[in-house]
């Protein structure tokens, strides 16, 4: 039993980083499913989503009053989540520019988001979204709604470009490996999870989720529960600062992976149910077993110890390779993260632990809806 916990987990950490990265590369090539775009200019409503963005919110706001979009079939409003630093008043002062404002009781983004789509009414076909932190390039709006073109697409998700992290976070590295894989998703049918700093949904297609859930993982497979697609688009293109330091980039994660979590649980993120076995076993690929990465290795660690000492051989040589990475990872610690090519494994095993910390605190002290913002990326 030992040995099948051993290899069962090494085979699906390996699957999950490597083997469903290549088939899905492969799909992208022999099974495309194009979508059809073209230069349709829905009427549409631009949500900004802010909590205390004070030193923030009047840059993002000239930033989204530049876009290239007919003012006559563009609204622009803030759904601030209780702000009490004066972001409502800095919103207010761009009354006379058009921008609308929408406060609502603190209760997190997804809450804000609700509240804002419920005061739009209906005289919007498709609803766009923001954080208040990221810049949209210039023609950003235009080629995110390219796709609703194309009847099938409810969901469409933008590449977040994110800009060199001030301190010792390797996420851009994470983060150009994951756009890849999406735009391959993508191209075979669908993507399993989207971004919040840029993408855009069809009015009668957005869906009222419990507020301590995320869009950017649940919509794309509800979209796709519901008989349509949830696509990205590679040149609709927002910039974000990540995090500074890789812990503030484990704390960080530890409040995603909370709701990540709660998704398995509660979200019925898995079920067969409309979703196809192609779009299922990505789900199971990209998803559960990316979340459950941390317990898996856990498990590889556990059983490695037992059997290396019980049977010796190539039981040593697994756990060895798993002491010389976390060799790696001090050597990283001790230089102070200063050797990129050190600190990337760095990443991955504070990530992976992350996991294991957001699922424990999901299990003992649930999910909280509210949001704080992570250090440096304003």
């Amino acid at each position: 039993m030992l040995e099948v916990l051993l290899w069962a987990s090494l085979a699906l950490i390996l699957w999950t980083h490597v083997g469903y990265p290549l088939l899905a590369a492969l799909l992208a090539r022999v099974a495309r499913r194009p979508v059809r775009a073209d230069d349709v200019l829905p009427r549409l409503a631009l949500v900004i989503t802010a909590y205390n963005e004070a030193d923030v919110i009047a840059a993002k706001l000239e930033d989204a009053l530049a876009l290239d979009y007919p003012r006559d079939r563009l609204r622009i409003v803030v759904t601030s989540d209780a702000s009490n630093d004066g972001t409502d008043d800095i919103v207010r002062g761009f009354a006379d520019r058009g921008v609308e404002l929408v406060v609502a009781p603190r209760g997190g983004k997804v809450n804000a988001q609700n509240v804002a789509v419920a005061a739009l009414g209906d005289d919007v076909d498709v609803i766009a979204f923001s954080d208040a932190n990221s810049t949209w390039a210039h023609d950003a709006l235009r080629r995110l709604v390219r796709p609703f073109a194309d009847p099938d697409v409810a969901y469409v998700c933008g590449r977040l470009a994110l800009r060199r992290a001030d301190g010792t976070n390797q996420e851009g590295a994470y983060w150009k490996y994951e756009v890849w894989l999406r735009a391959r998703e993508s191209a075979v049918g669908s993507i399993t999870g989207g971004n919040g700093s840029i993408y855009a949904v069809r009015r009668e297609c957005y869906e009222v989720v419990d507020s301590r859930w995320g869009h950017d993982l649940s919509f794309p497979y509800l979209m796709v529960r519901n008989g349509r697609r949830a696509v990205y688009v590679a040149d609709a293109v927002a910039a974000e600062k990540p995090s500074t330091d890789l812990e503030d980039e484990f704390r960080r994660k530890v409040r995603m992976f909370g709701h990540c979590w709660l998704l398995v649980f509660h979200g019925r993120m898995f079920s067969l149910r409309r979703m196809g076995p192609l779009y299922w076993l990505q789900m199971i690929s990209h998803r559960l077993l990316r979340y459950g990465s941390g317990v898996l290795h856990l498990v590889l660690l556990a059983t490695s110890i037992v059997l290396a000492l019980a049977e010796g051989g190539v039981y040593w040589w697994v756990l060895g390779a798993q002491a010389a990475f976390v060799g790696l990872v001090l050597l990283s610690i001790a230089l102070r993260g200063r050797v990129r090519l050190l600190a990337i494994p760095h990443y991955y095993l504070l990530v992976t632990w992350a996991t294991v910390v957001a699922l424990f605190e999901a299990l003992t002290r649930g999910v909280q809806p509210v949001w704080e913002r992570a250090e440096g990326t304003r």
